[in-house]
């Protein structure tokens, strides 16, 4: 069994700093709630990297909001709920499509400058949306757009104090309530912030596998300390693989934003056929999780690692002007996105199950909170609809903060950490091979396609590297490691249990989806196991 806390330590041994807020985590999520809460409450945000290390640094396509007139939340709330297929919780759906423009509006008071056309925001339409509803920033720079500007922002904040390079390790509980978290300082030394709320906003765990968009820096950390913490973790077998991602010789696995597709980009195998027509009506805008696995079809049917992504025959000014980031990188490695058809493949995005919450952002131990892509809210359901990540964020943001205004101080307990496993001295050798063939694990048995047979093996192998907790840890690459067996083990489970296929989790032993017996949630607790939750609403 995974241990309540990865160190042993006694807290009363420790320095001790308070803050009414705690915020764990940067990109959008960790950056407008800590605005947001700043104008009432101490804030101290508290990043392993920088402000400007995050998920949300490298979204491109934009935010997903009702703007245009000939939109409306009843049209967001039915694409949101056809792509989640009838996993969404209908009550965060409702929340998520009637509260974003105002959060698209907030983010503009903050200093986000959305692409303007004649003096109107300028819309594009991404998969799976039937309007015209993404707001983007410089072409396909949304993401990094929202994290200046907020950064900036917070910066200049005197309510918050921000800690960069600093790793939380552990989430502090006593008796049932988050009183804070156990921090380790860039020097190795550790103390405890202890505060009135705290709030995970530490992103995905994208680099559980070999392919990814994601940074580095997403390990997984917060799913894995609310675990441990006795936090509810929901979903976590559907892992959506964003379809086009560049796979070219000497190129890490750059994001092509659907956008591209949005803007006119089909899909071509090695053949040069457009193939996404065999697959589904909505062709190269279909679901992503359709068209990732009619990707590898024709990757498997042709025996090639790649297909083209080809948008040639578009104006060679839209795409320039449309994809300014997106042309500029694949010409540093000789690709041009008006002349070439680009060579793309799956690789793993967004992961929408996380920490369980309630459409306050809180979960099931009392003042700890989640926002963003570690939460699972229910908005996203089986596989989230493109853009939607960001409009969440804000808008849960938003009721965190508000549900934090509410909550009374706690009484001044001082917990112990207390030992709950034997360490072993023992030096950790090789974490960045054990990490490597983690990932590897991931992508054979847990990733696009999986069965009962390779579940089992994957999870027969992850569970080889168990004894990692009962080492001393020290250094932050050998927490991010534990933190990723942690999500790892939680994920390959789910897959396990869950024997249908169904938006982002695709079983080829169950290839149907079966309302019936599967219309419900998959939830994991340290210590009751796996429990489910039938989805109430039709």
């Amino acid at each position: 069994m995974i241990p309540k806390y990865l160190v042993d330590i006694k807290l009363d041994e420790l320095p001790v700093i308070e803050k009414d807020v705690i915020v764990i985590g940067a990109g959008i999520a960790g950056l407008f709630t800590a605005l947001r809460a700043s104008d009432r409450h101490s804030v101290l945000m508290i990043t392993k990297k920088s402000l400007l290390d995050s998920n949300t640094r490298y979204a491109q396509g934009g935010i997903a909001a009702v703007i245009s007139e000939d939109d409306s939340p009843a049209y967001h709330r039915e694409d949101t709920l056809i792509a989640g297929a009838g996993l969404c919780s209908e009550d965060a759906v409702n929340v998520l499509v009637h509260e974003g423009p105002e959060g698209v509006n907030q983010l503009i008071e903050m200093g986000t400058q959305f692409d303007l056309e004649n003096g109107e925001f300028a819309l594009t339409k991404e998969g799976a949306h039937s309007q015209r509803r993404i707001l983007h920033a410089n072409g396909d720079a949304t993401g990094y757009e929202i994290v200046r500007a907020l950064s900036e922002k917070a910066l200049s904040k005197p309510g918050i104090e921000v800690w960069d390079d600093h790793f939380v390790i552990d989430l502090v509980t006593n008796d049932g309530e988050c009183v804070g978290a156990l921090v380790q300082k860039p020097d190795g030394s550790r103390l405890l912030v202890r505060g009135k709320a705290t709030i995970l906003c530490s992103g995905g765990a994208g680099q559980l596998y070999r392919y990814t968009t994601n940074p580095e820096v997403a390990t997984g950390d917060g799913i894995a300390m609310a675990y441990r913490a006795g936090a509810f973790i929901q979903d976590v077998e559907f892992v959506q693989f964003h379809p086009t991602s560049l796979c070219y010789p000497g190129a890490p696995r750059f994001l092509i934003s659907e956008a591209v597709r949005g803007e006119g980009a089909v899909l071509r195998n090695t053949r040069g056929e457009r193939f996404m027509e065999r697959y589904h009506h909505q062709l190269e805008l279909a679901p992503r999780d359709v068209v990732a696995r009619a990707i590898i079809s024709e990757m498997e049917a042709t025996k090639s690692t790649f297909v083209y992504l080809d948008v040639t025959h578009e104006s060679p000014d839209m795409v320039k002007h449309r994809f300014p980031n997106i042309y500029e990188f694949c010409l540093r490695y000789g690709l041009d996105l008006t002349t070439d058809w680009i060579p793309v493949a799956p690789a793993a995005h967004y992961m929408m199950g996380g920490v369980k919450t309630d459409l306050d952002g809180e979960t099931n131990i009392k003042r700890l909170f989640a926002c963003g892509e570690v939460s699972s809210t229910g908005v996203h359901g089986a596989n989230r609809l493109a853009s939607n990540s960001l409009s969440e964020a804000v808008v849960f943001g938003k009721r965190i903060v508000e549900a934090i205004d509410k909550l009374a101080e706690h009484a001044e307990i001082q917990p112990i950490i207390e030992s709950s496993v034997p360490r072993s001295s023992v030096p950790i050798q090789a974490v960045v091979e054990r990490r490597l063939k983690l990932q590897k694990i991931m992508v054979r048995y847990a990733g696009l396609q999986r069965d009962a047979k390779g579940l089992e093996k994957g999870l027969e192998e992850l569970r080889r590297q168990l004894p990692i907790f009962q080492a001393m840890l020290t250094k932050r690459e050998e927490f991010e490691f534990a933190n990723m067996l942690t999500c790892a083990l939680l994920t390959a489970e789910s897959a396990l249990q869950r024997e249908e296929s169904r938006g982002a989790h695709y079983r080829e032993d169950f290839p149907e989806r079966n309302d019936q017996a599967w219309r419900k949630h998959t939830v994991m607790h340290r210590v009751y196991g796996r429990t489910e939750e039938r989805l109430t609403n039709v």
